[in-house]
């Protein structure tokens, strides 16, 4: 093979190669450029709105974590939204939503309800709940710390009268737990000064929501003995629901919904728990008090009562009247051992080892 013909046929190798490389660019195609995500968002063009910073049920008592303030499209914006310049925006704390409202949803002033409008206080009410009020103290209402919204266990103490000795029997009892506070007297939010801070003020009834049932026991409870609230944690509520959970006594849905699965088990947190219920006695605090009601003795006489608040064994009975003796006569006790005979209606204890 010639000079001419061997560079004819590297040339045409060359060329070849070159077509084959730029027929793969062609095919495969070059990467397409990523666009960079903005992080800045445009500004709305808007006033600014009041929205929920969490989706709210019906019956939330609002409070100043509830809501905010947030620039809204001002072609979106309605004459039923609460604006920031308005006065009136600014004073919905302890207001109760009528509808529900969506998680940064606008409020508007159809679905809330304030203090003092009609049927602000059956708003409140969760669907087949009842409000009940309660008298109280300042020692029985946490010194004034209960607020509308927070949750509450009722405890009953009572002095049970009765018994051979006499001496009542002092027991608490915590009958209900985790109602939840409506109002206190006639007010629906919390006290606050110019700055802001919470104020404690005095109370002298506290209005819960609770069932027909436990709207029964409540008015019962109230002619036995005092009430006194005792003030829940929040972490309390999240307790009780997993030993509900644990116990079977709560079915969550079965086809797996986290929603569905989160709206029960709101539902489920949120309801009075009516049962097992605790208690204590005079004996638990102190040892001069006894912990249970002594008995009482045959024929509804007294007896001692022991330690433990049971009666002591019951005197003998008389024996019949000796023979020319006062009618209705009865020798003492004795003071050893006996052998009791009946005869008939005649009851003698005879001494053993001799007369006392």
């Amino acid at each position: 093979m010639d000079a001419r013909k061997l560079i004819l046929l590297v040339g045409a190798l060359v060329i070849a190669g070159i077509t084959a490389f730029m027929a793969r660019s062609l095919m495969m195609g070059a990467p397409a450029p990523v666009a960079a995500a903005n992080s800045v968002e445009a500004p709305v063009d808007g006033p600014r709105v009041l929205v929920a910073t969490k989706a709210l049920p019906v019956g939330t008592i609002i409070d100043a974590a509830s809501l905010r303030f947030q620039p809204w499209p001002k072609e979106l914006v309605e004459n039923a939204y609460y604006l920031e310049s308005a006065a009136d925006a600014r004073n919905l704390a302890g207001t109760v939503v009528r509808f529900a409202i969506p998680a940064g949803q606008p409020i508007t002033q159809g679905s809330l309800v304030k203090p003092g409008d009609r049927g602000f206080l059956a708003a409140a009410l969760g669907p087949g709940m009842r409000a009940v009020t309660v008298p109280v103290s300042a020692q029985s209402a946490v010194a004034g710390f209960v607020f509308p919204g927070d949750r509450v266990d009722l405890v009953l103490t009572q002095t049970v009268t009765g018994g051979g000795d006499g001496a009542p029997l002092k027991a608490s009892e915590t009958f209900l737990r985790n109602l939840r506070v409506l109002a206190t007297d006639q007010r629906t939010d919390k006290n606050t000064d110019d700055q802001g801070k919470t104020v404690v003020s005095g109370y002298s009834t506290v209005t819960v929501e609770a069932t027909p049932r436990i709207a029964e026991k409540i008015a019962v409870a109230q002619t036995v003995g005092t009430l006194s609230l005792s003030l829940r944690s929040i972490a309390d509520t999240g307790a009780d629901l997993e030993e509900a959970i644990a116990s079977g006594d709560v079915t969550l849905p079965a086809n797996g919904d986290p929603k569905a699965e989160k709206a029960a088990l709101e539902r489920i947190a949120a309801r009075p728990i009516d049962g097992s219920s605790t208690f204590s006695t005079g004996a638990d605090v102190s040892r001069f008090q006894r912990s249970t009601v002594p008995g009482r003795t045959p024929g509804g006489m007294g007896g001692m009562g022991g330690p433990d608040g049971m009666s002591a064994p019951p005197m003998a009975a008389p024996s019949s009247p000796p023979a020319g003796g006062t009618p209705g006569y009865a020798p003492p006790a004795p003071r050893g051992p006996v052998v009791r005979i009946t005869r008939g209606n005649t009851v003698t204890d005879v001494p053993v080892g001799g007369n006392n």
